[in-house]
């Protein structure tokens, strides 16, 4: 399988998965409704998309509500939890770089590149088919980790108008403070341009629905943005030896994988036919059993080798890629294109979405080409610091000139030049 035919065939396997359709009209209406009519077009779109069973209660989580919620966690969940966050939060310190550095170059300038954390930020936490204390923690802690002064969580309400207790629960954990019972396009919409009652952010994070992921798009000009959450989906390349239950345990590992919801996308890959043909049976066996794991599409790929089947997941570019088998886990440092990689049948996918320490906001549908998991860098920004001494100057100028005449701008040039004359300051 060589480079163009492994990139055909993961475009196929990815049509596999029914292409998302268009809202960008009405994310659009809900944004300008939002833009005009602040807090009571985030409560009337609440009551109309979100409240079904009564009135929406007030927009933002007081802190009794909070602490009511911690209260009644399981001792066993709160200590999950705990764990969860300690673990994410010790792997996003380790990937935070210095705040100031400084380097000086040959004609004797002195660049200094500041890194510093945004002042306010939001994570975005989805209600959908259950709740999600899980990306609360890998949102919150992330972002607290980065330095940013004020965390916000948003979630929809359920039907009651409620807030789910136990996403409360998680934010109280976590020490977020301020958390908004809304959710949806409105709710990145608030976020972003501020309401009576919602001061804005400078980061919108956080995965959510297609409604969700436009309005992050739409205004991604006004408020950073994480990137483009869509459905999940997960590889495993396997290269034996792996026998029956190591294949069992990666057909569950798979099937974990359409509890996302039916538009997951999950795939295997190896140059083994036995061990394509078990996992096929693992997988008919187990699937019968677990109605609620239904991806899209579950697709077996064979690879003529090891190699092949690499070339096929970097063309892939999968959320998570899986290495199963001795042959596979020695392919972990040659991957390039993966949200995270997953190495050993012990290393289930499962752990990366709760308690390994790796985050779960992850590139979907072949992003992770470009693209990264949620990490400090998301909340941080660089600013770069130039200082010229007289002699640096002059010693750019000529060149600076050159260029800056070539391209038509000669008060560009005139202004570097300047700087060449004796009675020229220091810059």
């Amino acid at each position: 399988m060589g480079a163009e035919q492994a990139a055909a065939t993961a475009a196929s396997v990815r049509a596999l998965a029914p292409a998302a359709a268009s809202v960008a009209d009405p994310v659009r209406e809900i944004v300008e409704h939002v833009r005009a009519g602040g807090d009571e077009a985030v409560l009337e779109l609440t009551r109309r998309f979100d409240v079904t069973d009564g009135q929406p209660w007030p927009l933002a989580v007081d802190a009794l509500e909070l602490s009511a919620a911690m209260e009644r966690l399981t001792p066993q969940l709160r200590a999950a939890l705990e764990l969860a966050a300690a673990n994410v939060r010790a792997l996003a310190l380790a990937g935070l770089e210095s705040e100031r550095r400084e380097v000086d170059l040959s004609q004797g300038q002195r660049i200094v590149v500041r890194e510093f954390p945004v002042r306010r930020a939001a994570i975005y936490v989805p209600g959908g088919r259950a709740p999600y204390p899980s990306t609360v923690v890998m949102g919150v802690v992330t972002a607290q980790a980065a330095g940013v002064e004020e965390v916000v969580v948003c979630a929809p309400p359920g039907p009651d108008g409620q807030a789910q207790a136990t996403i409360l629960a998680a934010c109280g954990l976590c020490g977020v403070e301020e958390v908004y019972r809304m959710g949806g396009a409105q709710a990145v919409a608030a976020l972003a341009l501020g309401t009576q009652s919602i001061a804005p952010v400078d980061v919108v994070a956080g995965p959510g629905n297609l409604y969700v992921q436009e309005a992050k798009r739409q205004l991604s000009g006004v408020v950073g943005i994480d990137g483009f959450a869509g459905p999940s989906d997960l590889l495993a390349l396997i290269d034996g030896p792996t026998d029956p239950t190591e294949l069992r345990v990666i057909a569950l590992d798979l099937l974990a994988q359409g509890e996302h919801g039916p538009e997951s996308l999950v795939a295997a890959v190896s140059p083994d036919a036995h061990a394509l043909g078990a996992l096929a049976e693992a997988l008919e066996e187990l699937a019968a059993q677990r109605p609620g794991a239904d991806p899209a599409a579950c697709v077996l790929v064979s690879a003529s080798s090891v190699e092949a089947a690499l070339e096929f997941a970097e063309a892939f570019a999968p959320e998570h890629l899986q290495l199963a088998g001795r042959g596979a886990e020695a392919l972990a440092p040659r991957v390039r294109a993966a949200g995270c990689v997953f190495v050993g049948t012990s290393s289930a996918t499962a752990f990366g979405d709760y308690v390994a320490g790796s985050n779960h906001v992850l590139p979907t549908g072949g992003a992770a080409r470009f693209s990264s998991a949620l990490s400090p860098r998301h909340f941080r920004r660089r600013v770069s610091e130039v200082h010229l001494d007289r002699s640096a100057a002059r010693a750019l100028a000529p060149a600076g000139a050159a260029i800056a005449r070539a391209e038509g701008f000669a008060v560009h040039a005139e202004s570097m030049e300047a700087r060449m004359q004796e009675n020229g300051g220091d810059g």
